[in-house]
């Protein structure tokens, strides 16, 4: 694997083993050894070893003493943790957007919430592939307000949840078309909300999907663990 700037070589290793972790290529539980990395990318321990300690921040692994670096584990708590304090998040961000723009002014975010759309629309199957498109998609119409709002704080807080909300949303998508047909009804709810300048329906909307994308989590998680 080959690794080029702008990201530090330790950044572009964070999001290489962050990438198989929220595809669950990496499996929770699954020990991350230093040494076997830096062998498969020909990287030093060094750049591994801060690079775990990224993804730790990123609530992807927990490091053990003595063990390493471990998959961290998806349970009912933390899922209810991350999702009570993202959506909230969400809700601030779309309640910036209204507060800063009139709604003939947001053409720019209806224009990538079509792209999200359009991304569906397309899809034939569930799958890795699939939920990947959708997600990345879906993570294009935020990073697209934060420019809009331009609150560094808000910004970098949400980028701090990226992954792991990747990673559950990863889990919702991967093998369900119901989950990829209320992504959709999601992103048709925000647009006319958005358009319309309704901040209590684009609120709403965000609320209700991120409960019902909780709930499709812990319903997965139940049933892996059964």
């Amino acid at each position: 694997m080959t690794f080029q700037a702008p990201e530090s070589l330790s950044e572009q290793i964070a999001q290489h083993l962050g990438h198989r972790i929220v595809t669950r290529e990496l499996e929770p539980g699954v020990r991350v050894q230093e040494l076997k990395v830096a062998g498969d990318l020909n990287v030093s321990r060094g750049a591994v070893r801060e690079a775990l300690l990224i993804l730790k921040r990123r609530h992807l692994v927990d490091i053990f003493p003595r063990r390493g670096a471990v998959v961290s584990s998806l349970t009912v708590a933390s899922v209810n943790n991350l999702y009570d304090v993202y959506i909230n998040l969400l809700c601030m961000l779309a309640r910036k957007v209204l507060e800063r723009w009139a709604s003939d002014e947001l053409g720019g975010v209806l224009s990538r919430v079509r792209e999200v759309e359009a991304v569906i629309q397309a899809l034939n199957s569930t799958g890795p592939d699939a939920a990947e498109r959708v997600i990345d998609a879906g993570f294009g119409v935020v990073r697209y307000a934060y420019g809009l709002v331009e609150n560094p704080f808000l910004e970098e807080t949400l980028e701090n949840f990226r992954p792991a909300i990747s990673r559950t949303c990863f889990l919702a998508l991967e093998n369900f078309q119901e989950g990829i047909d209320e992504t959709a009804v999601f992103f048709q709810r925000l647009g006319a909300a958005a358009q319309s300048g309704d901040a209590k329906c684009l609120q709403s909307a965000i609320q209700a999907f991120g409960e019902y994308q909780r709930q499709q989590v812990l319903s997965t998680l139940m049933e892996e663990s059964a």
